[in-house]
């Protein structure tokens, strides 16, 4: 049974520790499954330094249009403190209708969804109308410098061509088939440094206490009327992430406060919008302030094609709920791949992402399973 294909392959692919940014051998047991089923298969590694080196995977059966492709990530966040797991994070346990093990939300199990149907399929249709791929990566779930992005660059100057990406990021929010993503919010990250002046406690006067605006300034910063939301979009959000004066003592008033904050925003706006609007609320203040910002994806929402619709309907039809067309949750490499290639994100519940003692039920597995493998009958039968 197709079920006991996927938890096999699952069970391979949660035994590598492949924490970000390494691949640890999981990619390359991918190319030879992929390999010995007639793909072919393009392992590139990007990055200079030794930390940075990061392992990527195309593969591809067929030369015909559409090329329906498989996109993912194998690096998993690291497990943290092991001894707080019931099992071995990195074997997979099946308990009950439930599997454990580091990944197998987010997002080894769609990964071994995807592998198995298109292995599957192959068997039954060796001939396809179109062509079959993935497009795998090790650096998802740290800085995304030397994964998906430059691998798409380097298979467009290939004169590769992906015209349906099925990206197997976690998406069920209550229940299985709930949620299917066409877009992200952006995201953007704030350091504010608020410069006042050393002091004694007992001399309040002869000093400028930075913490007394800071907590002013973040007030205003967290009641920032962004927008309403927009048609795809939930409102654009900021939240505080760190307040810090790296003081340790109870008789000085420190020199300077730090915040740290981030904001995820719609399409109503940009990176460089949301700096504007920051930088308003915090110039009313009559404070000496050093204001940096960095963002890591714009928010983007797609055309919500014909293809996506039909893709929609199998999920319907699989988890017998209407989908929601939806843009939230994190970053995900669906903001470099939307540039290449119609895409959307499903996968199973989100709820237990980057979670101690992470799983997913069986058969949650089986519905991702026929998803995807009815989609290839969808778009590569004529």
């Amino acid at each position: 049974m197709a079920i006991e294909q996927v938890l096999e392959t699952l069970a391979k692919l949660v035994s590598f520790r492949s924490v970000t940014p390494y691949s640890s051998g999981s990619l390359e047991y991918i190319a030879k499954l992929l390999t010995n089923a007639g793909f072919s298969c393009d392992i590139e590694v990007f990055g200079e330094k030794e930390e940075e080196k990061t392992t990527n995977l195309y593969a591809r059966y067929g030369n015909g249009s559409p090329n329906i492709c498989f996109a993912g990530h194998i690096d998993v966040v690291p497990p943290l403190n092991e001894d707080l797991w019931d099992y071995n994070p990195f074997e997979l346990k099946v308990i009950g209708e439930k599997v454990y093990g580091r990944g197998t939300v987010d997002m080894k199990g769609a990964i071994a969804c995807g592998i198995v149907s298109a292995l599957n399929y192959l068997k039954i249709y060796p001939s396809p109308s179109g062509s079959i791929s993935f497009l795998l990566t090790s650096d998802e779930e740290g800085c995304a410098k030397f994964g998906t992005k430059p691998m798409l660059e380097y298979l467009a100057k290939k004169g590769e061509k992906i015209d349906f990406s099925i990206l197997g990021e976690p998406t069920a929010r209550a229940h299985f088939g709930d949620t299917i993503a066409i877009g992200r919010r952006g995201s953007v990250n704030f350091v504010l440094k608020i410069i006042g002046k050393q002091g004694h406690v007992a001399y309040p006067h002869t000093a400028i206490n930075p913490i007394t605006s800071a907590v002013k300034i973040a007030t205003n910063l967290m009641n920032i009327d962004f927008d309403n939301g927009s048609e795809f979009f939930e409102k654009t959000n900021l939240e505080v992430t760190s307040f810090d004066v790296g003081n340790n003592v109870v008789n000085i008033i420190p020199e300077q406060a730090t915040l740290k904050f981030n904001v995820r925003f719609n399409d109503f706006h940009s990176a460089k919008s949301i700096f504007g609007i920051v930088l308003e609320v915090i110039s009313k203040h009559e404070v000496i302030f050093d204001l940096q910002y960095e963002s890591s994806a714009e928010s983007f929402v797609q055309k919500y094609s014909e293809k996506m619709k039909k893709f929609t309907a199998i999920v319907q039809n699989q988890s017998q709920i209407p989908p929601k067309i939806d843009t939230n949750g994190g970053t995900s490499d669906a903001r470099f791949i939307h540039k290449y290639s119609e895409i959307v994100e499903f996968g199973l519940s989100f709820d237990q992402a980057h979670k101690i003692n992470e799983h997913t039920q069986i058969s949650d597995l089986q519905s991702l399973y026929n998803v995807y493998y009815n989609s290839l009958v969808e778009f590569l039968q004529k």
